[in-house]
């Protein structure tokens, strides 16, 4: 065995003990196995048994289709222009400390896929003020493969956001980019909660691991030893566990992984969401039994950096006292 190959071994030997230290045991290594288990990648797994994001070929079909149709230079400015969206929140429980308390909520970065676009969201998020930020996943491009160029665009990006920051997994990452994550100031939320203070008032922030493609969510232990009668916030990847989310008691859910459907009809009616969900969640607020949600259309692109009639966003939402 080369001197190589030991290192690469201890590496990591090293990040699975620190995650076993942090998840447990039993998380962090089916975590770890689902995704050295590459040949479910494109069917099979999951909420849904076909994953076009992990079939490359396609990616590369629908570039070429943009193209001949004159529509990919357009599509690819639109990725570009970031659209900052502003969503009032009305929560019974909330704490008046908390009236006015501004969550930026960012998702599916795919941060290596695009420099120009991530230079343009760091531009963007630059320029506002907010007492919070929330990512919801998808921080690399691809689903499997190297995660250096990912973390090195995220680093450049959290040069740009203030603390404090908190984050969820997406399909596309791996759990070993969290010691990397958390050390750039992204305090990730692996089935885990944490409470935010206000003038001796608290709300909840819990949030879970992907559930879409690894499955690997856990509410029952996010939402573990948090008063009933206090806010709470779920943040997860993907809305298909919205029905999970309502009937744990959480007041607000904020998530992303559908795009929106980023390549769009004319009014915005996505051709695809790759989420099983109901479309009225696909994209924008939303409600289901008590529960409030809102799913991100995503500040960067899958699959092709082309986006068409759905443009770019992130969202400063703010919470209000009914």
């Amino acid at each position: 065995m080369t001197g190589a190959t030991h290192t690469n071994k201890d590496m990591k030997d090293d990040i699975l003990q620190e995650l076993e230290k942090r998840l447990g045991a039993v998380h962090a290594r089916q975590r770890l196995g689902i995704e050295l288990e590459r040949d479910q990648h494109i069917f099979g797994g999951g909420f849904n048994f076909f994953h076009p994001e992990n079939w490359y070929s396609i990616h590369s079909l629908i570039r070429y289709t943009l193209q001949l149709t004159g529509f990919y230079g357009r599509g690819w400015r639109n990725t570009l222009d970031i659209q900052v969206r502003h969503n009032d929140i009305l929560l019974e429980k909330l704490p008046i400390a908390f009236d006015g308390f501004t969550i930026l909520h960012m998702s599916d970065l795919h941060a290596d896929m695009n420099p120009p676009a991530m230079a343009a969201l760091a531009e963007t998020v630059a320029e506002l003020e907010y007492d919070l930020c929330v990512l919801t996943g998808d921080y690399r491009a691809q689903t499997f493969g190297p995660i250096e160029q990912s973390l090195k665009k995220m680093a450049g990006l959290c040069t740009q956001l203030v603390p404090p920051i908190y984050g969820v997994l997406g399909n596309h990452d791996s759990i070993r980019m969290v010691p990397a994550l958390e050390s750039m100031g992204i305090r990730m939320l692996l089935n885990e909660h944490i409470a935010l203070h206000k003038r001796h008032e608290a709300i909840y922030l819990s949030g879970v691991d992907d559930a879409h493609y690894y499955r690997v969510d856990n509410i029952e232990k996010a939402v573990e030893a948090i008063p009933s009668d206090h806010t709470t916030i779920l943040l997860s990847h993907t809305p298909e566990i919205f029905r999970q989310a309502a009937f744990a008691g959480f007041d607000l859910m904020l998530c992303g992984h559908t795009h929106g459907g980023q390549i769009c009809l004319p009014g915005g009616i996505p051709v695809t969401l790759d989420s099983k969900c109901p479309r009225y969640m696909g994209k924008g607020p939303w409600h289901y039994h008590h529960m409030q949600g809102y799913t991100s259309s995503g500040a960067g692109t899958c699959m092709v950096s082309v986006r068409l009639n759905c443009p770019p966003e992130i969202t400063l939402h703010r919470l209000r006292c009914a």
